[in-house]
């Protein structure tokens, strides 16, 4: 009996087959979280970053650029709306003139009164103002040339206000 006993090796202990340290996984896992909260963190600051503020001006001009795509496709009925809503939207944040409350006459009257804008300028918004209104309300047969002109008069209104920085 003895004899047998002796045939019987011990267990052998489990064999290692990861090649990479502990440290290493730690600091490979340390550096994923590191770099998953360094994404978070930047995406968060981009989107908290102010917008740039435009003036009113600017605004305009982005707006009259954006719609000039547009005078072919649409009529000029609608089209002089849009381009007098712009204009309008200028007027009253750029001077703090109540124009989207007044009819065109009501304002013309009123910017004779003041001295805000010099008599070119009080001619060529009467003109627009006077255009859109046969357009809107007389409904003058318009074309996409008459479309380009109140394009035109109030791109140069905008860029030639009297209070550009005001």
């Amino acid at each position: 009996m003895i004899f047998l006993a002796q045939e019987f090796h011990d267990i052998a202990p489990p064999v290692d087959y990861f090649l990479l340290k502990p440290w290493m996984v730690f600091c490979g896992v340390a550096a994923l979280l590191l770099l998953v909260g360094l994404t978070i963190w930047l995406v968060k600051w981009w989107r908290r970053r102010p917008a740039k503020i435009l003036t009113p001006r600017e605004r305009a001009l982005d707006q009259l650029a954006r719609i000039e795509n547009q005078i072919e496709t649409l009529p000029p009925y609608q089209y002089s709306i849009r381009v007098s809503d712009i204009l309008r939207r200028y007027v009253t944040e750029q001077y703090q003139l109540p124009i989207t409350r007044q009819t065109s006459v009501e304002f013309l009257n009123t910017l004779a009164a003041t001295s805000q804008f010099s008599a070119d300028e009080q001619s060529l918004l009467g003109d627009f103002l006077n255009r859109c209104d046969l357009i809107k309300f007389a409904r003058y047969e318009a074309s996409a040339a008459d479309s380009r002109l109140l394009l035109e008069e109030a791109n140069r209104f905008v860029k030639g206000g009297a209070l550009a920085s005001a």
